[in-house]
């Protein structure tokens, strides 16, 4: 599991550039550290991916062009924004109980994007940008005249202004969304009992903390979940024929293993250790202490649990994984090649794994494993190109072996999908110049040049 940490990072070749245009703009005018990262695993990729399909199908939008995203955010919360892109905070995961509860929240937010309810997304940001514009000069202004807190304060009180109007412009649009989501559900045989339990948990939730408590508000907010409008939703859930359709079983189990991987990944050791108690010998327990003692630098504990999982299984190519990134952050990639190669090889180079197992073969600072990163990271590359990390460790292979075209090449492609375009672009001008014209890697140096100059352009006629 892994951590990409910048401002709204693109995981994909189908999430919009402007995933989050209001929101970064006021984040980034407080405290840049504040940018919120996407959360990338296989595991998690997976099963959200199975989670979501049949709703896809439903919806009759194209598979290839949804994306289920998650993001690191405590609060409860799921939205779409540019594209065809769902993304979940990982807070939702941590309040849901039951995979059937976040295909409800998949569902709704599905309906948004077949509503074409993005596409007016400018209408709802226009007013709220006015506001932030004119909260950021006073704060400037308060900051000048040396009183810092103010300014802050005056920032970020404009910003819950503007989200606010903005937010209040999206409500109008959730009852058309309530109304495709339940037809998804139902057209894929699926029930809407998780998505009530779920909407009613957060409705108490609410009323219980007055809206005091952020985290469990962020939902209500959003998606404001009045009586009247769960009381729709029942109606026509329980009339539907799916509603006493069994939920699947195997997706549940998968769920419990994600949202405890998940817990142990992002929770203070000492939180995951009380909720998951070693007396708890279920996969879900030790996925979570795994990370918890990984993080802790309890290192033979960490790798007892990983241990502890692959005798429940040893072909799962997830446990193998986990026992792979422990060893490999812990400093022994040599031990870690034989867990990940493993992986790598069920998995048939799935990206994330390849690049881990990539990542390991560099590590080890054994020339003689450097031909077979090289092969790993150029497949997991070709299966996803937006894959920073992977970018990187390819680049470090080729710039080993002296080929500092390709090497620069490869960083260009990193620094392009990370939005530094002056350094893409100058990367890019240096790979082309030393690569053989008229080749595929050519052709692309060129396309990153052109893709760089032209974002730069616009950046400089949007000032």
């Amino acid at each position: 599991m892994r951590a990409l940490l910048h401002p709204f990072a693109q995981p994909s070749s189908r999430l919009a550039a402007a995933a989050f245009a209001l929101i970064a703009s006021f984040a980034l005018a407080v405290e840049t550290a504040s940018a919120q990262s996407i959360l990338r695993d296989a595991e998690t990729e997976a099963l959200l991916a199975d989670m979501a399909a049949p709703l896809i199908e439903a919806s009759e939008l194209e598979p290839g062009n949804v994306d289920i995203v998650l993001i690191n955010d405590p609060s409860i919360n799921a939205f779409v924004a540019g594209g065809q892109v769902v993304y979940i905070h990982s807070g939702l995961i941590d309040a849901a109980d039951t995979a059937n509860e976040v295909q409800g929240v998949i569902a709704h937010e599905l309906g948004h994007i077949t509503g074409g309810h993005i596409v007016r997304f400018n209408e709802g940001t226009t007013a709220a940008s006015n506001i932030s514009i004119l909260s950021l000069l006073i704060g400037v202004g308060a900051a000048l005249a040396g009183a810092g807190d103010a300014a802050i304060g005056a920032i970020m009180a404009g910003q819950r202004a503007a989200l606010g109007r903005f937010l209040a412009f999206s409500r109008v649009q959730e009852s058309a969304a309530d109304a495709a989501g339940a037809r998804y559900l139902s057209e894929a045989g699926i029930s809407g009992r998780g998505s009530i339990a779920f909407f009613e948990k957060l409705q108490g939730q609410a009323r219980r903390y007055g809206y005091a408590r952020d985290d469990e508000a962020e939902f209500t907010r959003t998606h404001p979940l009045s009586s009247n409008r769960i009381a729709r939703l029942r109606e026509v859930y329980t009339v539907d024929p799916a509603w006493d359709a069994p939920d699947d079983a195997a997706l549940q189990a998968r769920f419990e293993r994600v949202k405890a991987k998940l817990y142990g990944f992002l929770q203070d050791p000492k939180r995951t250790l009380n909720r998951f108690p070693e007396s708890d010998t279920s996969v879900a327990a030790r996925y979570a202490r795994a990370y918890a003692y990984h993080k802790d630098a309890q290192i033979e504990r960490a790798l007892a649990e990983a241990d502890g999982l692959l005798a429940i299984n040893a072909d799962n190519p997830y446990f193998l994984e986990v026992k792979g990134q422990i060893l490999l952050e812990s400093g022994k990639p040599e031990e870690a090649l034989i867990p990940l190669r493993r992986a790598t090889d069920i998995t048939l180079n799935q990206p994330l794994i390849a690049s881990m197992f990539g990542h390991a073969l560099i590590a080890t600072e054994d020339d003689a494993n450097f031909a077979e990163a090289e092969r790993v990271l150029r497949a997991a590359v070709s299966r996803d190109r937006l894959n920073p990390f992977a970018w990187y460790q390819l680049g470090v292979v080729y710039a080993a072996r002296g080929d500092m075209p390709r090497a620069r090449l490869a960083s260009a492609e990193q620094q392009v999908m990370t939005r530094r375009y002056p350094e893409a672009l100058r990367s890019a001008q240096a790979a082309e110049a030393g690569l053989p014209v008229g080749t595929p890697d050519w052709i692309r140096a060129q396309d990153i040049s052109l893709q760089a100059r032209s974002e730069l352009e616009r950046l400089r006629d949007s000032r």
